[in-house]
């Protein structure tokens, strides 16, 4: 066992890689609870406890990689889905992933708020740590999100997510089950949302098929935040790749796979301009139809539940922020 051979080496094994529960303590994300993963291979990240199990920050070989708004990692209790029209999302909307549902995704539309009321529900923790004992090692947290309305839906999404001890990647298991007496629209998007510098000038996105984006120019003066939507399959395991130019003249590739047949669609969304700078893979349930609205494709029924799986990998390092930053050569028209 890897742990067993590294035991004799350290005092703690936790000082090669852990996960540990830590609290913000300041402005409005005061109060917000997450649990710190380090791999020890390069890959640090925050599983935000208080923003439905969600990932805030992410770093690759100390570089930061995870968009983040002005919003920062804002506290639940803040948080309006209903507000601004229902547009309430767009006030909390930060971070490496924001998972979207889970009765509704997108637009504003037949009384449900832009994304739904998931995203920042705070979740109850069962279990995190190390465990060292497996042949290959992991981090892992596991949670559930519970979305109820007396007389409406009943749904609760339990998730677990694993870091190999040493890897670059991780893998997030989600379970979403019907716990109602009646039969509910269910919808799922996973909005991840990648930033300087881990996209930049030159940045693509790409399937094994296909260019979906890029190369992009960052910042982008001409550029409107855009949207398009792919149909992936419904089968089989799909795959997407970030890649952006790295200072030591390769790349940086950020690799999202998931299962085809729970989440055949996958939609990309940017906003390249001056002071946004954000690339979003988005691998979903359901069409982006006219509008930009949804419609749920599938119905579970009281005690059904749907497994939905996906994994992140990085592969390469990403450029490391610059010493010393000149003003930026913008896009003009």
């Amino acid at each position: 066992m890897i742990g067993r051979a590294l035991r004799p080496l350290v005092g703690d094994l936790r000082q090669l890689a852990s996960a540990r529960r830590i609290a913000l303590d300041d402005g409005s994300e005061r109060g917000v609870r997450a649990i710190a993963f380090s791999t020890g291979g390069g890959l640090d990240f925050w599983v935000m406890a208080d923003r439905s199990l969600d990932i805030g920050p992410v770093w690759s070989h100390g570089v930061p990689i995870a968009w983040q708004s002005l919003a920062g990692f804002r506290s639940a209790a803040l948080h309006d889905s209903e507000a601004d029209d229902g547009r309430g999302f767009d006030r909390s909307f930060s971070g490496f992933l924001v998972t979207c549902g889970l009765e509704h995704v997108r637009q504003p539309k037949g009384g449900h708020p832009l994304h739904g009321r998931l995203p920042l529900t705070p979740a109850r923790i069962l279990a995190y740590g190390e465990d060292w004992d497996r042949p290959n090692p992991v981090l892992f947290c596991e949670g559930e999100v519970t979305q109820f309305r007396y007389g409406g839906e009943a749904l609760r999404l339990r998730r677990r997510i694993e870091a190999r001890v040493g890897g670059c990647e991780f893998t997030i298991s989600d379970v979403v089950e019907n716990q109602g007496s009646e039969p509910c629209d269910h919808e799922l998007l996973y909005h991840f949302n990648l930033g300087f510098t881990a996209i930049s000038t030159g940045s693509e996105v790409r399937t094994a098929s296909s260019g979906l984006l890029g190369p992009i120019v960052l910042p982008d003066t001409n550029d409107r935040p855009t949207a398009e939507c792919y149909r992936t399959g419904d089968q089989g395991i799909s795959s997407c790749v970030v890649s952006t130019p790295n200072d030591a003249g390769g790349s940086f590739e950020v690799m999202f796979a998931y299962s085809a047949t729970t989440l055949p669609y996958l939609q990309v969304w940017r906003d390249l301009r001056p002071n946004a700078g954000v690339v979003s893979i988005e691998p979903c349930t359901s069409p982006r139809l006219t509008e930009a609205s949804s419609e749920p494709l599938r119905t579970l029924a009281p005690d059904a539940s749907r497994t939905y799986t996906v994994r992140v990998a990085l592969r390469g390092a990403p450029r490391a922020v610059p010493a010393g930053v000149s003003e930026p050569q913008t896009m003009t028209g």
